[in-house]
């Protein structure tokens, strides 16, 4: 081989080797790119488990700084209550509750001196003192049989103080627990004085102190919380307080009773009311609501029930007033949905319940059929669906239980038909302010007074004059159907002449005396005739009517 040729292999070798070793950067150029989007877009191994760690460290950091102080408080706040109760004989009773003082003083100090090194635990140690505070001072007349504080004044006086002290460091540290466990210490204070006046008293300042914090920071779930334990205390006081130890029975009903139940239903109900920043009915603020009501008369009809004896209506008439003015408040403040359609509800039952104690049976039912004319009015003002059809339901049930109850339907009765009549027109009245289609309603109430007034005058009244007693209804829907321009009157008549006719030829041509049916056949064939003409008329005004507007349309063409 020549030098030539060899020399030529070598320069093709080299030229392509070249190329590929161009080719291959371009290569590792793109495998490079690559790489570095897929780093961009996704953490490596490294970072996932460096997350993993964090999050490892931050719940170990959790529950070493935050939940083991709150465990180390309680368990030294129990052990020194052990402390203080233990039965120490041979020394001045003061002792104990002196030693108290001087570990809360020592409490206050530490908590004050770690307030900037150790925020959370100077908050948990605060929280500590102020419980021991409390449990110091009740030391001073309890347990142990030899007191240093006899005078039981002395003693109330003496943890109100102390309630009072803990309301306002609570309030300086803005801790809205450290308020809770205050406010449970001012309840319990209330329990452990007893008496009507002190409860009362007490449980109301604890109400107007929960309502006015809750209005000043905007925390309706302090407001839930002092409704709650206002009512709760209230109910345990009326058990014979068995916190105490006492066995659990109804004390002693006195007149004014039941009375501070609507004082707190008053206080609480305002309390929502004047909320700050009223944007709307959230959830905590529907909860505080139904608590308040439904604890209040709950309580208020447990005990008007058992012991108010022959005052039980004015006790019930009191409560309806009450709750019918507050859903009135909440209607025209804030156009309130669930508040109004609760305390309205509240106020109709408290009337019902009144009713049926002032009235014997079955009198009351009546009263209660007129009462839901009350009820479809305000449900109309309103503008409340539930309320409008929860009492169509409820007139059903009363109906239903009138006849089942009464023993013997009387003329009383009627009473159903004409309310179902007059609630019919207010909801034909007044269907603008309504949410929903009141058509349906309005044709279930005269659904009813079409079978009430038969059914009505059928039991109340003698065989002879059924029949007549259901053509004067006939012809009072007529006459209602001229003066309201309704069909619907009309359709309710004839359908009253068809059952009218039916009951003719059927009951009393084989049942009653020979003078009042030939009165029942000449009244009912005198009324159809009548009716009769008048339909006819009535047409013959609209055929001429009609061929009137024809010709005239072709004179104009």
């Amino acid at each position: 081989m020549s030098s030539a040729s060899a020399e030529q292999d070598l320069q093709d070798i080299q030229q392509r080797l070249g190329v590929l070793e161009r080719r291959l950067a371009l290569v590792e150029a793109r495998c490079d790119r690559e790489l570095g989007d897929q780093v961009a877009e996704s953490p490596t191994a490294a970072q996932a488990s460096a997350d993993a760690m964090e999050d490892d460290e931050a719940l170990e950091m959790r529950i070493g700084e935050n939940w083991f102080p709150k465990a180390g408080i309680i368990v030294l706040a129990i052990g020194v209550a052990f402390l203080l109760t233990f039965p120490y004989r041979g020394l001045p009773p003061v002792l104990p509750s002196l030693f108290g003082y001087v570990l809360v003083l020592g409490a206050f100090a530490l908590s004050r001196h770690w307030r900037e090194s150790f925020y959370q635990i100077s908050r948990y140690i605060l929280g500590g003192a102020v419980v021991l505070l409390y449990f110091t001072t009740l030391r001073l007349s309890f347990f142990s049989t030899d007191a240093a504080v006899t005078d039981r004044n002395i003693e109330l006086t003496l943890l109100l103080a102390v309630v009072a002290i803990a309301i306002v460091i609570s309030r300086r540290r803005k801790s809205v627990y450290l308020l809770g466990v205050s406010l449970a210490m001012g309840y319990l204070t209330a329990l452990i004085g007893g008496g009507a006046p002190f409860v009362t008293l007490v449980c109301t300042a604890l109400g107007i102190t929960a309502v006015v914090i809750a209005r000043r920071d905007g925390t309706p779930a302090l407001l839930l919380y002092g409704t709650v334990m206002t009512y709760m205390t209230h109910l345990i006081w009326v058990m014979n307080n068995p916190v105490l130890g006492n066995p659990v029975h109804l004390i002693p009903f006195g007149p004014w009773t039941p009375f501070p139940l609507l004082l707190y239903a008053a206080l609480f109900s305002v309390g929502t009311l004047f909320r700050r920043h009223p944007a709307g009915e959230e959830g905590i603020v529907i909860a505080g609501s139904f608590a308040n009501g439904l604890l209040a008369y709950g309580l208020y009809l447990l005990l008007t029930l058992v012991r108010s004896g022959d005052a039980g209506p004015l006790y019930h008439g009191a409560a309806s007033a009450l709750f019918l003015v507050v859903s009135i408040a909440f209607w025209e403040k804030e156009r309130s949905k669930y508040s109004t359609f609760l305390y309205a509800m509240l106020g109709y039952t408290a009337m019902s319940v009144s009713i049926i104690g002032q009235f014997d049976r079955p009198d009351y039912f009546v009263w209660l059929a007129y009462q839901s004319l009350v009820v479809i009015t305000t449900a109309v003002w309103f503008r409340s669906q539930f309320i409008v059809m929860g009492n169509f339901v409820i007139f059903l049930i009363l109906f239903a239980g009138y006849a089942a109850l009464a023993g013997a339907v009387n003329a009383v009765s009627l009473s159903y038909g004409i309310v179902a009549l007059a609630s019919a027109r207010i909801l034909n009245w007044q269907r603008e302010r309504l949410e929903l289609k009141t058509e349906m309603m309005r044709n279930a109430y005269l659904t009813c007074a079409f079978f009430i007034f038969p059914y009505a005058l059928y039991h109340a009244l003698p065989a002879g004059f059924v029949s007549i007693s259901w053509v004067v209804v006939a012809v009072f829907y007529y006459v209602m159907s001229i003066l309201l321009k309704s069909r619907k009157y009309r359709w309710m008549a004839l359908l009253t002449l068809c059952l009218t006719i039916g009951h003719v030829f059927i009951v009393d041509i084989v049942n009653l005396d020979p003078t009042f049916r030939i009165i029942s056949f000449l009244v009912l064939g005198t009324v159809l005739l009548g009716i009769s003409m008048a339909y006819a008329k009535r047409r013959g005004r609209a055929e001429k009517t009609t061929t009137e507007s024809n010709h005239k349309g072709r004179v104009n063409l």
